[in-house]
């Protein structure tokens, strides 16, 4: 059975080798991630040949999304490597302490400006929420607090702000030397993490593009500012990835649940893809199996419409990589043919702007009341087929394209399912034919059929104009 909701994972040590990448790719992995925060430009390189290979010898369409590590605020580093605090204790945060001299009492901080950002009465968050400290008094480079919860603190973890208001810039030093290095290596995903405004991403976008890289822009909701910007980062954007970690510890885990429907919501209404990530089968690090909570965790992402589902740990240094990803599709199929995600009525009463979109609609309210049996997208840019996917008609789309691109785009798309397709006359009336023969020879539909077909009477991206029933005959 054809799962509609796609899966993406980390790579990493747990993944690098030829056999291992072969098999989680197998398992159903349809966009490979690649954490810039960890390894170095050679190993990201070696990695997304590793995958091109694979894929190649799999038959298969899979995306390679690069993540930029963003402004990401750290402690320096505890002289014995970790600290135990107790509630109520002192603890101090000093930009001017040396970088390895930490202690139970203090550590060094690397981001001079956060003590401008925050005042008395402020909670700073380390290590995702772990430990909690409440400011009592901001000096110099220095910044006093108390300890809210008792726990082990170890060097180098990350600080959030409860509520936001950060000033660390939305892109780094580091992120302008990989965002060339996405570039080069022609990923087709570049994810910018800790997205303040709608100016971060097309920053993004024009150094990329200066670059000469041509991915889509992945606008990662983790700051508090980026949830109360949302329209204008989701408008901005190609894919939207729902973030939990941080997002979480800046907002309240309270307010989380609301936050990702929300965001899922908005972004299907906007025609954006989205990505649920952080902690999705966390436990599956270490063991074989989800639990019950995870299990629930994923399947409410998908019954909310997500576009893709994704591994971090899981995938990158766990020890049951590929079991995560059989386990999560197996979900993402239980879900999916438990319920339909709520279509947008919305969209559907609204005025079309343009051709393309005209006929995606109709395509998808032709192929749910006719019960057609596939949709066959011919496409250069992928519009028309993500377009249709927002309504989520649980019948599959193909997209047939002669651009790799296109196809790399498309592999993160809930319902959508990207095939390289190099026809001998793209513009030629036996076009439609040639297209529906190329399926049945691959046994994806077959004689007694219905299908829709889309394409355009001229080449080139959004110029979808037709819509056509074919009835799929014997030969």
């Amino acid at each position: 059975m054809l799962r509609r909701t796609k899966i993406v994972a980390t790579l990493g040590p747990a993944t690098d080798n030829e056999a291992a990448l072969s098999r989680l790719l197998s398992a159903g992995a349809n966009v490979v991630r690649l954490n810039f925060s960890h390894g170095s430009g050679d190993e990201h390189r070696a990695r997304a040949e590793r995958v091109r290979r694979a894929a190649a010898d799999l038959d298969a369409s899979v995306g390679i999304l690069g993540d930029l590590q963003g402004p990401k605020i750290r402690i320096e580093s505890f002289a014995g490597g970790a600290v135990d605090l107790e509630a109520g204790q002192a603890f101090a945060l000093d930009s001017d302490l040396d970088r390895d001299a930490g202690d139970s009492t203090g550590v060094g901080l690397g981001y001079r400006p956060l003590v401008d950002d925050v005042s008395v009465g402020d909670l700073l968050l380390l290590d995702d929420g772990a430990i909690a400290l409440e400011v009592t008094g901001v000096s110099g480079g220095r910044i006093d607090t108390r300890v809210e919860n008792s726990g082990r603190l170890s060097s180098r973890k990350g600080l959030n702000l409860r509520g936001g208001g950060l000033s660390a810039a939305g892109l780094t030093e580091q992120d302008y030397r990989d965002i060339e290095l996405a570039a080069e290596m022609k990923v087709d995903f570049l994810a910018v993490s800790f997205v303040r405004s709608a100016a971060d991403i097309e920053e993004a976008r024009a150094r990329l593009r200066a670059a000469g890289g041509h991915a889509r822009i992945v606008a990662k909701i983790e700051r508090a500012e980026a949830v109360a910007d949302l329209e204008s980062i989701i408008e901005a954007s190609d894919v939207v990835m729902v973030a939990r970690g941080d997002l979480a510890v800046e907002i309240g885990d309270p307010e989380l649940p609301a936050v990702q429907k929300r965001i899922i919501a908005q972004s299907r209404e906007m025609n954006r893809t989205v990505i649920t990530a952080t902690q999705m089968m966390e436990s599956m690090i270490e063991q074989p199996t989800p639990t019950r909570a995870e299990v629930l965790d994923v399947a409410n992402a998908v019954l909310d419409g997500t576009d893709a589902v994704m591994l971090s740990a899981e995938t990158a240094v766990g020890a049951y990589a590929v079991n995560a990803v059989a386990a999560m599709g197996r979900i993402c199929i239980g879900a999916e043919n438990g319920h339909f995600t709520a279509r947008s009525q919305r969209r559907l009463a609204t005025h079309f702007r343009r051709t393309d979109e005209a006929i995606a609609m109709a395509t998808t309210y032709t192929a749910r009341h006719m019960r057609a049996d596939a949709i066959i997208a011919l496409t250069d840019s992928g519009h028309t087929a993500m377009l249709m996917s927002r309504q989520d008609v649980g019948i599959p789309i193909y997209a047939l394209t002669r651009s790799a691109e296109t196809c790399g785009y498309l592999s993160v798309c809930r319902g959508v399912y990207p095939l390289a397709f190099e026809p001998a006359d793209p513009a030629g009336p036996a076009l439609i034919r040639e297209a529906v023969d190329f399926m049945v020879a691959r046994g994806d539909v077959a004689p007694g059929d219905r299908v829709l077909v889309t394409k355009g009477d001229m080449l080139g991206p959004g110029g979808t104009n037709t819509m056509k029933i074919v009835e799929i005959s014997a030969r």
